[in-house]
């Protein structure tokens, strides 16, 4: 597997491109939004979308969804049933944010721990991570050593757990139990900011106890 990480919108959101080497088929992994910034990756690699995969419902995660969806004719999948309240008020926290209008949809397929994902010959498995949302999940790609982590732990932070369905203790559950027993040399791509490791945060991020 490969993956390009790809900074959008003013909230500086890491979507991510991952693709499978050998069939050049791809899909992108939380396309936040600048659809023609993610068009122009998919052809400068000479890629073949498949699918967008989400971890969560909110915005800046999930803006650039239907623009791709529709552009590729390329199924929706995820978050999870949980954060189908973060999707319907797309248009909501659009206008909360001061920007251009989001319409609300329904994801082709809803997912759950232990769903997989596939694009070419490789696979992607879903893991339940609530705490920054009730419906979040998680893509690890277990022979790459990567999980495609969204906003649940960051370089040295944690997500956010105030905004509305969040929950701190929660958020600390699913790191502890989901992402620690994953090994410390995963590689953890969050939704904001640099990539890191289960190792370094597990040892180091002053916000886990």
């Amino acid at each position: 597997m490969q993956y390009l990480t790809i900074p959008v919108t003013a909230f500086e959101q890491n979507c991510s491109l991952v693709w499978c080497e050998e069939t050049s088929e791809c899909a992108f992994v939380d396309p936040g939004g600048d659809a023609d910034k993610l068009i122009a990756a998919v052809a400068q690699y000479g890629l073949k979308p498949v699918g967008v995969f989400l971890t969560h419902g909110h915005l800046d995660h999930v803006g650039a969804t239907l623009a791709l969806a529709g552009h590729y004719q390329i199924p929706i999948s995820g978050p999870h049933t949980a954060d189908q309240y973060w999707l319907d008020a797309l248009p909501l926290q659009a206008r909360q944010f001061g920007l251009p209008h989001c319409d609300a949809f329904v994801p082709g397929h809803w997912l759950q721990e232990g769903d997989a994902l596939h694009f070419g010959k490789q696979t992607l498995e879903v893991l339940h991570t609530p705490g920054h949302t009730p419906g979040h999940v998680v893509f690890v790609h277990r022979q790459a050593g990567v999980v495609f982590a969204g906003d649940v732990l960051f370089n040295g932070s944690i997500g956010r757990s105030d905004f509305p369905g969040g929950n701190h203790r929660q958020l600390i559950d699913s790191i502890k139990t989901k992402l620690w027993p994953l090994g410390d040399d995963i590689i953890v791509i969050p939704g904001h900011g640099p990539n890191t490791t289960i190792g370094k945060e597990r040892h180091y991020n002053p916000f886990i106890p």
